[in-house]
């Protein structure tokens, strides 16, 4: 969370914002319930969720070991908004989200100008700003680049997987899922296939690839010949999972955290 304010001028009245590490504006609560006529802080605070509200100590507005302000997010001032009964409510909410905040996401800040501003003036805020933003932009770099280093071993591996011609037993996929976090077994696995129209469910189809499963690339058959005690043939069709299909069913199947 950065220190650093902003102030702007609504009517006559101030709002201080700051923004987060992410780039996320937030308001100062009383400021808001200022504007909005809400005069009770505490009780207009009290349907907000945890996430929409917190303490933070801002030097400026909390000297001297004071109090520090509660700030809210911008969905806590949304919901803020729709309690004030003042008339000038829906004005509110358009100046924020048709001055302030596209400004603040799109520079970094607001740029709030005065008539006593010259254009040295109005420049030298706009330089300040966009110092702030390819800050905050190089450090978003940073860390995007990390998160791409620890997901490219996953990443190279889905990869030669999906490309290989390799293929596996419905038992052995089971067994894959389990590794990525599905507790589950063959049995229960070729049920979920037919339930999801990836096997067949009866007949001489029952856990065959159907159409639609053999279109996407995710199985292929296994045909073999054999010979009975009188002396017929029969032919058996055992399905095996393609690396695409592999790929495909552990993203289908196992929580999604699991590949983040």
């Amino acid at each position: 969370m950065s220190n650093e304010i902003q102030r702007f001028d609504f009517k006559g009245s101030a709002l201080r914002t700051l923004t987060d590490e992410a780039g996320e504006p937030w308001f100062v609560a009383k400021d808001v319930c200022d504007i909005l006529e809400l005069h009770n802080v505490t009780e207009a605070l009290r349907p907000l969720d945890d996430d929409e509200k917190s303490n933070f100590r801002i030097s400026e507005v909390a000297q001297n070991g004071g109090r520090a302000p509660i700030i809210i997010s911008e969905p806590g001032l949304y919901k803020l908004i729709m309690r004030s009964r003042k008339p000038e409510a829906k004005e509110f909410q358009r100046w924020v989200t048709h001055e302030v905040l596209p400004q603040i996401r799109k520079t970094g800040g607001y740029i709030p100008t005065t008539d006593a501003d010259d254009d040295m003036t109005i420049l030298a805020k706009a330089v300040m700003i966009g110092q702030r933003t390819m800050e905050g932009q190089k450090r978003r770099i940073a860390e995007q680049s990390e998160h791409i280093k620890a997901l490219e071993p996953k990443a190279r591996f889905a990869d030669a997987v999906a490309a290989s011609d390799g293929t596996c037993l419905i038992g052995e996929l089971a067994k894959m899922l389990r590794q990525n976090g599905l507790d589950i077994g063959q049995n229960r696995l070729f049920e979920i296939l037919r339930q999801d129209g990836y096997l067949g469910k009866s007949g001489s189809n029952r856990n065959v690839p159907t159409q639609r499963a053999m279109d996407l690339g995710l199985f292929r058959i296994k045909e073999t010949t054999v010979t009975h005690a009188d002396g017929h043939t029969t032919v058996s069709r055992t399905p095996k999972v393609t690396g695409k299909g592999q790929t495909y069913f552990i993203n289908r199947y196992c929580p999604r955290a699991d590949h983040e």
